[in-house]
């Protein structure tokens, strides 16, 4: 197809990202990676998110199909240290559109846009939290002025969901003036991941991918586990994350009686971690359903990561794009219970006709999550041809 020659070319265009995240972080990691290959200058910024990042501030310069990286090493305590960031230098080189995936990035970029360094500033909102620092604390008034700020002065406001795209209207009361929005999901490569062979259905290991915290749910896979041992049936567990439920969800594991098919491997990315996605049989999402977590606003990378891989997934309704994947054929919603989820596990063990279904779907539906795909909104709006 001819390029639309009243779009820009993303060749030589020059773009600048700033995250508080890792460098492989989506929805940040899809954009840069679409926006290099496509021979544009890339600049990018990466601020710590959490403690294990702490102290280490990473610059990646994108040009010619190279990148240079460098490590700006101050000290931090995230996120106290957050509205410090802005002072990590980015260089003054101006830049066609800047990117910021949190609101302090991109108020950065509107205060650039204000000395001509940036033509364009977008807001893209990697998730939405309500009282993000607690019903009316001060900071949680700080920060939704700020938010509101930038929602209405950027250029453009991206988020990963119509719900969230909703949810941050209606909490900010941002009305016309306001810049356009586009819900955008998160994406993948979808013919460069690792994928589980039709065998994998033999391997029967089960695997959850993510934070370790409460909400994500991973005590209801670890009960499920027991509840099939319980049954007669033995299926691993691989949990690939860290964070602060490590060590109780350990024990829990040991109390159970299944501390010998749980195990917990930490935080892994790259091709360790798609040897894991490839080896397993089933991919759980067991989020809490009770109507506080915010992934009832999001879009999971996790889930992105499952299909992929070719991976069946089980469930709970709470993401948005929970009914979508069922729809598919990709996935089984289940209630957030044990049962449910040990039920729908059990099925798939024993169904080889209905996993290879599931399989099949999950490969099928992650192409139209394809990374050149989703951001070709995005790159449009402002102007560019997006391929």
């Amino acid at each position: 197809m001819a390029a639309d020659p009243r779009r820009r070319p993303l060749a030589g265009a020059r773009f600048a990202l700033e995250v508080h995240g890792v460098p492989t972080g989506p929805p940040a990691v899809g954009l840069k990676e679409h926006l290099a290959r496509s021979g544009a200058h890339v600049r990018c910024l990466y601020h710590p998110l959490g403690p294990e990042e702490a102290g280490q501030h990473v610059f990646e310069d994108w040009r010619d199909g190279c990148v240079r990286r460098r490590i700006v090493r101050l000290p931090s305590r995230p996120p106290l240290t957050y509205p410090f960031d802005p002072l990590v230098p980015f260089g003054r080189e101006p830049v066609d559109v800047w990117f910021g995936f949190d609101t302090i990035s991109t108020a950065r970029g509107l205060a650039r846009r204000s000395r001509s360094r940036a033509g364009q500033v977008v807001h893209w909102a990697v998730d939405f939290v309500p009282d993000r620092f607690g019903p009316s604390s001060p900071l949680t008034r700080a920060y939704d002025a700020l938010d509101g700020f930038c929602c209405r002065r950027a250029d453009l406001r991206v988020e990963v969901s119509q719900a969230a795209l909703n949810a941050r209207t209606e909490r900010l009361g941002l009305g016309a003036a306001a810049a356009p929005a586009l819900s955008v999901p998160i994406g993948l490569w979808a013919d460069e991941a690792r994928r589980t062979t039709e065998t994998a259905h033999e391997h029967h290991r089960a695997i959850f991918i993510g934070h370790l915290v409460e909400r994500m749910g991973v005590a209801t896979a670890i009960r499920s586990i027991a509840t099939l041992r319980q049954r007669g049936a033995e299926l691993p567990l691989d949990i690939v994350g860290r964070g602060p439920e490590r060590e109780a969800l350990e024990l829990l594991a040991r109390e159970l009686g299944v501390g010998d098919l749980v195990v917990l491997h930490g935080f892994r990315v790259g091709p360790e971690l798609e040897e894991r996605l490839a080896d397993a049989s089933i991919a759980l999402a067991p989020y809490q359903d009770d109507g506080r977590s915010f992934t009832q606003f999001a879009d999971p990378s996790k889930l992105k990561a499952y299909l992929a891989a070719g991976l069946p997934i089980v469930l709970t309704p709470v993401p948005p794009n929970a009914d979508e994947l069922a729809q598919a054929g990709a996935a089984d919603v289940v209630a957030d219970d044990p049962t449910a989820f040990a039920d729908a596990m059990a099925r798939l063990l024993a169904d080889r006709t209905l996993w290879l279904d599931r399989r099949r779907a999950a490969l099928e539906h992650a192409r139209s999550y394809d990374w050149s795909a989703v951001v070709a909104p995005v790159l449009e709006r402002l102007g560019f041809a997006a391929h």
